[in-house]
């Protein structure tokens, strides 16, 4: 690989370029009710050049070695008819590095006969239990090797590896259809998907309570959001509009997310760190190469960071912050998050709910929207606070509203600190699932609409 990325890198004129080659190999199985529906492993080999002459980028994919020169002459056609005034990326050091992975046990080192036994006995679990009529399950395993070489003297080789397990149980009385969902992955290794059973067990528990639970009553409630649909809120709701490229080519967002805004109470802290090993989101290089690192992005309740690409940051004056993304080697890096979360508060989540007399407990995600400043976010299942205690399930709970408002309305931060991976990932720009971690502690947060 070394010889061959010199040799097109010395072909290239232009003030930067970069090639990075991939290698993946991506196993997969899924069942739809009790039958095996998909099985099968893919082998996939491309790179892509991505240069920038004057301020403007071209960019060319390949899947075969040999178009190699021919796709940096491409790239760099593409970036001179968009050149303008000039290049600006903000100055970073150039690695040479060597990742290994060696975090568990390679899931490539497992056979499909073992993975297909597993699953189904996941999926057995699920089809055998008293009231669900149907159930989907489906497990996926990635090892990735990625090589990057710069013009600027960059070499770096990692390895990354995910495996993941997503089960969903389905519940029916008359016209109301009820589900229970869970995924769980990271790059632990194939350990990671092993011993589940009790969390399917949850999720049948999950799927029966919502066939009989009530819709609930619409109006403002204070409501606690388990750690998961609290990350999901921080990735979802905030998280996006941190992501420079968008706050810098979008003036309502420039005037929202300016640093130094107060965002919430003085015990607000929400990080982006692609430094957590292990995690879906650990990013020891960006695909720019720079290190993943641990970004702050309110402290204290005040907005003080954003996340980067080289070229945004260049252009705002900032720091790179290892953000620089790509789903695979046929698309170029664009500003993505990493691990997000809502940092570790104090109140144990029991005094939390005692401090509750009439109110909601909301519980992972199953949907919702963003529109700027606006949310929508459906639970995937919850239960009532009533005088200081959790009691009844709930369905349908659809949580709304403004999160400026919403992160001002924090009231508590819970001591449990949590992370999820698991099998989805992030969307942006056509590149999805992208993956990325996110979590939280518990949070109360006064006066939500949820309907």
């Amino acid at each position: 690989m070394d010889n061959i990325a010199k040799k097109v890198l010395e072909t290239i004129d232009a003030d930067y370029a970069e090639i990075r080659l991939e290698q993946s190999e991506t196993t997969g199985l899924r069942y739809i009710g009790p039958e095996l529906e998909e099985i099968g492993t893919t082998f996939v080999l491309g790179g892509c050049i991505r240069v920038c002459i004057k301020g403007g980028w071209g960019f060319s994919s390949f899947t075969d070695i040999g178009q190699a020169l021919e796709s940096g002459a491409k790239a760099c056609e593409l970036a001179r008819l968009a050149s303008g005034d000039g290049t600006n990326l903000a100055p970073v050091s150039p690695v040479v590095a060597h990742r290994h992975w060696a975090s568990g046990t390679d899931p490539s080192t497992i056979s499909l006969e073992e993975k297909r036994d597993l699953l189904k006995s996941y999926n057995d679990r699920l089809l055998s239990a008293e009231g669900i009529v149907t159930a989907y399950s489906r497990y996926r395993d990635i090892r990735r090797t990625i090589w990057l070489y710069t013009s600027e003297g960059t070499r770096i080789t990692r390895e990354e590896v995910y495996t993941g397990v997503g089960v969903r149980a389905v519940a029916k009385d008359g016209a109301n259809v009820q589900q229970g969902m869970h995924s769980f992955g990271d790059q632990r290794g194939y350990e990671t998907v092993l011993n589940r059973e009790e969390e399917v067990e949850h999720i049948i528990k999950i799927t029966r309570d919502l066939i009989r639970a009530p819709k609930v009553q619409g109006g403002l409630y204070p409501v606690i959001l388990n750690p998961q649909l609290a990350g999901v809120f921080a990735h979802e709701a905030f998280g996006h509009l941190s992501e420079a490229d968008f706050v810098y080519e979008n003036p309502q967002a420039r005037e929202m997310m300016k640093l130094g805004r107060r965002f919430g109470p003085d015990f607000l802290n929400i990080l982006d760190d692609g430094s957590i090993c292990g995690e879906n989101g650990y990013v020891p290089w960006d695909d720019e190469g720079v290190p993943g690192q641990r970004t702050s992005l309110i402290r204290d309740g005040v907005l003080v960071g954003r996340l980067h690409s080289r070229e945004t940051a260049g252009r705002m004056e900032e720091t790179p912050t290892g953000n620089a993304r790509a789903l695979d080697s046929s698309f170029r890096p664009i500003v993505r998050m990493t691990t997000t979360f809502i940092d570790r508060g104090e109140t144990p989540l029991d005094s939390m709910i005692s401090e509750i007399k009439d109110g909601i407990y909301a519980c992972d995600f199953l949907g919702g929207m963003t529109d700027l400043e606006r949310f929508t976010f459906s639970s995937a299942y919850a239960y009532k606070i009533e005088n200081g205690k959790i009691t009844s399930p709930l369905r349908d709970v659809i949580l709304s509203g403004n999160v400026f408002e919403t992160l001002h309305n924090i009231t508590m931060i819970g001591d449990d600190l949590r992370l999820y991976g698991g099998l989805g990932g992030c969307g942006k720009g056509g590149q999805s699932p992208l993956p990325t971690s996110e979590g939280s502690p518990h949070i109360c947060i006064k006066n939500v609409l949820a309907g």
